[in-house]
């Protein structure tokens, strides 16, 4: 079991990592890897999600079983809208066929409409871990 101290520093490099892997991103996109592009993109953003469920306690062993538990725990009770929820889910979905299905084309016209709506899925997950200012220190 952690101490409250020891989730703060892991909830914390789950934060960085999801804001360096955007990062990686950008430059990903910039340079046309489509595929490669899908999959940051949803890393970004399961890792400030990872983040979120750790902050609160919440354990989830598979990518499905986060997506699940945020739902549960954020998207049903009004704190992240059903907007974000369904665009987690389908930046899931997206990596998960452009990873493993060979049929599947990943285009800039599949990704570069998503940038905005990662962006602020960010934002609005790291708001909530940060609510009582949990990342000041």
């Amino acid at each position: 079991m952690l101490t409250g101290d020891e989730r703060k520093v892991l909830v914390a490099n789950k934060v960085r990592r999801s804001y360096e892997t955007w990062m990686e991103t950008k430059g990903i996109i910039a340079n046309g890897y489509w595929y490669a592009a899908a999959n940051r993109m949803y890393y970004a953003c399961y890792y400030m999600t990872s983040a979120l469920l750790l902050k609160k306690g919440i354990t989830a062993h598979t990518h499905s079983g986060v997506i699940g538990m945020f739902g549960m725990h954020f998207i049903k009770t009004g704190d992240v809208s059903a907007e974000l929820g369904k665009f987690y889910s389908k930046l899931f979905e997206l990596r998960q066929s452009g990873d493993y299905d060979d049929w599947k084309i990943v285009t800039e016209e599949d990704i570069k409409p998503l940038i905005p709506t990662v962006e602020t899925f960010l934002k609005t997950i790291e708001n909530l871990i940060n609510a009582e200012g949990y990342l000041d220190n």
